[in-house]
């Protein structure tokens, strides 16, 4: 039977966190589901975790990216290979709240193409993290949500629900880092459709260490930060202009 909602889970080298955070998926939300963990090689240290777990679980998909390594690749994979209407995003450390997947998918099922697990509405809360990563993320979702108008005051974080729909509609070209979470928010601003959101509560990691590079992975968030501002352009355009490497901010 399909699945109502499909997550995707990019790990690397996760062995100490990612029970945990399935059991909590697996354990929160009410739907029908299916969870996509996406790892680089074989040799991963969650591969083997997950072996052991799907015997027990299998909503939960082993999954092998073949894209080429990094956090990117693997969520474009993930994508590439759900088989609900409404799929999660989220992170294999532990830093997001699954409470918050019911709340988030239900903003998409009311008619958000994009729903977002804010940390900077009312009610949500940062804990932990880079104090530069914090503030450059803060300033980004704010000049984003009042100048932008993109709906959400955290587009940077990567926890969202997205209507599986909208995101083949318009592609994902991201290849670096998380980018791929304000490309969406810029190109569902462009389109002129629906993004919200849902307060949360992230925590920084405990274990292992962040992949999350500020130096290399800026100027691909700036491309889509600039991109959100601009006209009205249809979902067709919006694929043929962003389907390169290197597109104009039009």
């Amino acid at each position: 039977m399909r699945p109502s909602v499909s997550f995707v889970i990019p790990a690397y080298n996760e062995a100490e966190t990612i029970r945990g955070v399935l059991e909590g998926v697996l354990a929160s939300s009410t739907t029908d589901l299916e969870v996509l963990v996406v790892y680089d090689t074989p040799e991963d240290t969650t591969a083997e975790v997950l072996q052991t777990f799907f015997f027990d679980e299998p909503r939960v998909k082993p999954t092998l990216n073949t894209y080429g390594r990094g956090p990117a690749n693997a969520l474009r994979f993930g994508f590439d290979h759900v088989t609900a209407p409404i799929t999660v995003v989220m992170m294999a450390d532990g830093s997001d709240d699954p409470a918050d997947v019911d709340a988030l998918t239900r903003l998409v099922e009311r008619g958000a193409v994009i729903a977002a697990a804010s940390r900077y509405m009312r009610g949500g809360r940062q804990i932990g993290g880079p104090i530069l990563k914090r503030i450059l993320s803060r300033l980004a979702g704010l000049i984003l949500y009042h100048l932008g108008r993109v709906g959400t005051r955290d587009a940077t974080n990567s926890f969202k629900a997205y209507s599986t729909e909208f995101t083949q509609a318009v592609g994902i070209s991201s290849k670096r880092g998380f980018e791929m979470g304000i490309e969406l928010v810029a190109k569902a601003r462009r389109a002129r459709m629906k993004v919200d959101e849902t307060p949360t509560t992230w925590r920084d990691r405990e274990t292992g260490e962040s992949r999350f590079r500020v130096a290399t992975w800026i100027p691909h968030y700036m491309r889509w930060f600039l991109f959100a501002f601009g006209p009205r352009l249809t979902t067709d355009d919006i694929a043929r202009r962003t389907a390169g490497r290197n597109h104009s901010s039009d």
